[in-house]
């Protein structure tokens, strides 16, 4: 369609200087009605195929948003969580959302018309030579200088673009972390303060724009500039030839038409290579992030059967950073059916321990073994399937209490929920809500308290049945009732199945079967409540401090 559209810009004029060089000349009424007709047949067949190449042009770029967005989401999906500790979320927003539409607009409005764009012209100079080439040659004079321009502006809007998509960026993170850390800005009065830095952010994105702005201003006026120059040239040529009969008035009107003509695929190819700049730069975002293979190691084999639970760390070494241990030669073998609880204070490397058990990071040294098998040959799928977490910062999506609970799994069933509710102890509350199971929490369960997402996380534990449970500062954030419950719950939890806790709060891992302390990366102190209190160690230090 391209094509055939390209092909049909010549006939137009063509049609035109017949009309005036064969019918009006010779006041040939009816033939003029005839080319009248072929003239209106002509726009009504260029208006259905340019329908047609928009919409399958859109079609099509809808279809690559559709795939593009979908891939680069799953993906993102299968980074390490290294990744997301160093990438803002508000960059990831923008790379789905803005970027992508960016990349759609190269084949809505991008290389599909400037490629017709570049037919029309050729055909257009090329009919336009063949019909009178001295006319054309005077035609073309203040081209070059019109593409020079073009190179210059291409380059300074490409320049631009980049600057706004930059702002663009920066902007959303801005926005997001703001609006997430709502009640943190309101509680230290730092509205004012970030009213102030939103302003500078917003006004060097309005500065990025208005660069592009000016760099248009400047731009159209010179092709309108050279536009008229070639039809001043064409007038002040052609009408001398005319006079001389060497050239019919026809002809004439006909070059003046093709000179409109061949000035507005100009000026709109600085359009769409602006469009093609835009997509250029959005996908060198959108890719740097496809190319980016920041993927745990793939594991064919599978996990044929359920694991029992005996845990070894075995001499283990971890940093985030280079050489900046967290854990240095950590060991701990923990017995299948054994709840061990590891307590120390910030920084000691209690959370580090569960993030290597589930596979969030990988250590550098020595090896993690679950059942003999390195946890490095478990697939994560496999892996977590088995291993449940429950942690301290809860975090519930904006949907149903069961779907909160269930997490989309549809091989647990709504008694399932109900019955894990129950021995949790949350069936109450649950019942309690508008809806009950189908409650919304909205955003983040912002809907229920703290001790109420706790339960719900203890819930979602119970219903995948693991073999292994982590609880990582679990009653953390919780008031003395919730911590009621919930210590029952981690009782129920915890019965037949390998555990681990961490907390700060001692009184939940008293009655632990042993306790270890931890300190700078390594284990100090290890045995049970009682015995840890006898030797009147750092435990009973940390003891004495909360208790005493």
């Amino acid at each position: 369609m391209v094509v055939v559209l390209a092909l049909l810009g010549p006939v137009r004029p063509e049609l035109i200087k017949m009309a005036v060089d064969d019918k009006i000349a010779h006041s040939d009424m009816p033939g003029l009605l005839i080319i009248f007709l072929w003239v209106t047949l002509l726009m009504l067949l260029e208006g259905v195929i340019q329908f047609y190449q928009t919409y399958l042009a859109n079609w099509v770029a809808q279809s690559v948003t559709l795939d593009l967005r979908s891939k680069l989401f799953r993906h993102i999906l299968n980074f390490r969580l290294r990744y997301f500790d160093k990438t803002p979320v508000g960059q990831f927003v923008t790379r789905l959302v803005s970027d992508i539409d960016g990349i759609a607009q190269i084949f809505s409005d991008g290389i599909l018309n400037i490629a017709g764009d570049i037919l029309k012209l050729l055909a257009i100079v090329g009919y336009m030579l063949w019909l009178d080439w001295q006319l054309t040659l005077v035609v073309l004079i203040p081209v070059p200088v019109l593409l020079v321009a073009t190179r210059i502006f291409q380059l300074s809007i490409k320049k631009s673009f980049n600057d706004v998509r930059n702002q663009v960026a920066r902007m959303n993170v801005f926005v997001q972390e703001h609006v997430t850390g709502m009640s943190m800005v309101q509680i230290f009065n730092m509205e004012k303060a970030e009213k102030q830095k939103f302003e500078h952010i917003n006004r060097e994105h309005m500065d990025a724009n208005i660069r592009c702005v000016w760099a248009f201003s400047i731009f159209f006026p010179v092709v309108e500039l050279l536009s008229a120059a070639s039809v001043s040239l064409l007038i002040w040529w052609g009408m001398n030839e005319a006079l001389a009969d060497t050239v019919s008035i026809g002809l004439l009107l006909q070059f003046i038409l093709y000179v409109f003509m061949l000035y507005r695929p100009i000026r709109m190819l600085a359009d769409r290579f602006n469009v093609l700049q835009m997509g250029i730069v959005n996908s060198e975002r959108v890719f740097k992030v496809l190319d980016t293979n920041d993927f745990p190691d793939e594991v064919i084999s599978p996990v044929e059967k359920r694991i029992e639970g005996q845990i070894n760390f075995d001499n283990v070494w971890f940093a985030y950073t280079h050489d900046n241990w967290v854990l240095n030669g950590f060991s701990l073998d923990v017995n299948k059916g054994e709840t061990v609880a590891i307590v120390g204070s910030t920084g000691a490397g209690k959370s580090s321990v569960i993030n290597l058990l589930t596979g969030f990071y990988d250590f550098q040294k020595g090896d993690i073994l679950i059942d003999g098998r390195s946890v490095k040959d478990f697939s994560l799928p496999d892996l977590r399937k088995q291993v449940a977490v429950v942690l301290q910062d809860v975090f519930l999506f904006s949907d149903t209490v069961f779907n909160n609970i269930t997490l989309g799994d549809p091989g647990i069933s709504r008694e399932a929920v109900i019955e894990a509710s129950k021995a949790v102890g949350a069936h109450d509350f649950i019942m309690r809500l508008p809806g009950n199971y189908d409650y919304n929490v909205m955003e983040r369960g912002n809907m229920l308290s703290v001790g109420q997402k706790q339960l719900i996380s203890f819930i979602r534990a119970y219903v995948s049945n693991p073999s292994i449970l982590v609880l990582d500062e679990a009653t953390g954030s919780v008031d003395t009732e919730s911590e009621r419950l919930i210590q029952s719950a981690i009782e129920k939890l915890t019965v037949g199945r390998t555990s681990i806790v961490i907390a700060h709060r001692l009184s939940t891992v008293q009655r632990a079967d042993r306790i270890v302390v931890m300190d700078k990366g390594g284990i100090i102190e290890s045995g049970s409540h009682t015995e840890l209190l006898a030797q009147n160690g750092v435990y009973k230090k940390l003891f004495n401090l909360q208790f005493q």
